[in-house]
């Protein structure tokens, strides 16, 4: 008796074990939970098949029991939940027309293979939608027409995936269409007594970027030309714009991060435009620079401006074994994702606090000993930052705690203590041209001195090049 039953235990158990393994199915396994991430039912795959395409096959299953990338000639893998792509948030460029505006943004950059494989305008007479969307194609530009002049119209961006899912959403831009007039006029009535008075249309005249046609009797003519700046820094920080690689004004955000500027008083033509934020620590961040061209008599809006994070870590030499400290500031109660560059790149997250201060402890147990740099960006539910900076540091066999650092002697034409591809366009642009006399003193600061900008400086900025 006894026998019978550890045999029919036995076979219970041998039967439910086969039925297991036999699921040619997905499982769902246990709820995993730790301080950056909640996990729900995720799926572990006991199945078997076969796939294949003209660059690879496939046999068996891919399970995610751990993280890691795996690669071939052909193709490659990246296993496990926490590996997913993302793309930066467009920065939208609205310049008024005649009913009508013109739309530009910046390219939506992937990570992780992920490429962008299209784009949504869409428009709404409201400030945050709902929105009417468009799909323009895989381009940067669009111009608007059979708009009303005087309304203000508002825009967003969505950055789609080759399979037309949205994958991010830019920040909102305005634009208000206004018929085109004059930039002159000559007023002869008696009551000018030689003084200016605006010039007054009955047709309804007028321009600029948020600006307009007004009602009735006409409207004054505006010729103002410039850009206004909006997007969001870190709580109280400084804003700084520099044009053509001078810095043209300078803002505090407000306690939300939010920040607005204005440059006007320009003239027609080409510009580059770079922004930066200062945190609370003089940390500075990586710049947002641009090229633009700027059109007479109206105001171009650029909006969604989302400044990527500030960064440094507590250590120039970790200890293998120990941890580093990854910190900066961003917007408030961001989700903050860092990389850490090594053979196998690692993605860690955290969220910022209520004043944008973000800090992460990196266990350097599975880096190698060797140079490492790391890396971070900050999103909403929306929208993405670019990568902050790059910071270096080194996995030894001693702890070396990080000094203040120290910005390059020559070449750092923006001052944010890098030598990259922003200083090196800053020099692009007075290439063969009459410097200014403020870029004149800043060539000789920087730069070798002789008061035009030629292969020299170049080769200057090569020597002190940072990335």
């Amino acid at each position: 008796m006894i026998f019978f039953k550890k045999t029919l235990v036995f076979f219970l158990f041998f039967g439910a074990f086969i039925f297991l393994f036999s699921f040619r199915g997905p499982l769902l396994a246990q709820e995993f939970t730790s301080g950056n991430y909640t996990v729900l039912d995720p799926v572990i795959d006991l199945g078997g098949g076969f796939s294949q395409s003209a660059n690879f096959e496939l046999q068996s299953s891919l399970g995610q029991v751990s993280i890691g990338p795996s690669a071939s000639g052909n193709f490659g893998v990246n296993l496990g939940f926490q590996y997913y792509p993302t793309v930066s948030s467009p920065v939208v460029f609205a310049t008024p027309g005649d009913g009508q505006a013109n739309i530009s943004w910046t390219v939506a950059n992937g990570t992780l293979g992920w490429n962008v494989g299209g784009y949504n305008l869409g428009q709404s007479t409201t400030s945050g939608g709902p929105y009417t969307y468009t799909s323009v194609g895989n381009v940067t530009a669009k111009t608007v027409t059979s708009l009303a002049n005087g309304t203000t119209y508002y825009f967003v961006v969505q950055a789609l995936d080759a399979l037309g899912n949205v994958i991010v959403t830019s920040g909102e831009v305005s634009v208000t269409p206004a018929s085109s007039g004059p930039s002159t006029c000559t007023d002869h009535s008696a009551t000018n007594f030689g003084g200016p008075l605006p010039c007054v249309f009955p047709s309804g005249g007028g321009g600029g970027g948020g600006g307009g046609g007004g009602s009735g009797g006409g409207t004054t003519l505006s010729a103002a030309t410039g850009v206004n700046f909006s997007g969001r820094a870190y709580p109280l920080s400084t804003v700084g714009i520099l044009k053509d690689g001078q810095l043209a004004v300078t803002t505090i955000a407000d306690p939300d991060a939010n920040f607005n500027v204005s440059i006007t008083g320009l003239s027609a033509g080409d510009y580059t435009f770079s922004v930066y934020g200062e945190d609370s620590q003089n940390r500075r961040s990586s710049s947002f620079t641009f090229p633009i061209f700027i059109t007479a008599g109206v105001v171009t809006n650029i909006g969604g401006i989302f400044l990527a994070p500030t960064i440094a870590v507590d250590k120039s030499q970790v200890k293998r074994g120990d941890n580093i400290a990854i910190f900066g500031q961003s917007i408030p109660d961001a989700k903050v994702t860092i990389s850490v560059n090594s053979a196998q790149e690692f993605f860690e997250q955290t969220q910022s606090d209520k004043n944008g201060v973000y800090l992460y402890d990196f266990d350097t147990s599975p880096l190698a000993l060797d140079t490492h740099t790391t890396k971070s960006k900050a999103a909403t539910s929306s929208t993405i930052s670019p990568f902050s900076n790059t910071v270096s540091f080194v996995v030894g066999d001693k702890t070396v705690l990080a000094s203040a650092g120290s910005c390059p002697m020559k070449g750092d034409l923006n001052g944010d203590c890098h030598v990259n591809l922003v200083d090196f366009s800053i020099a692009a642009y007075w290439y063969h041209r009459a410097l200014s006399d403020t870029f004149k003193a800043m060539e000789a600061s920087q730069l070798s001195g002789d008061g035009k900008i030629d292969l020299k400086d170049f080769s200057i900025m090569a020597y002190y090049w940072t990335g």
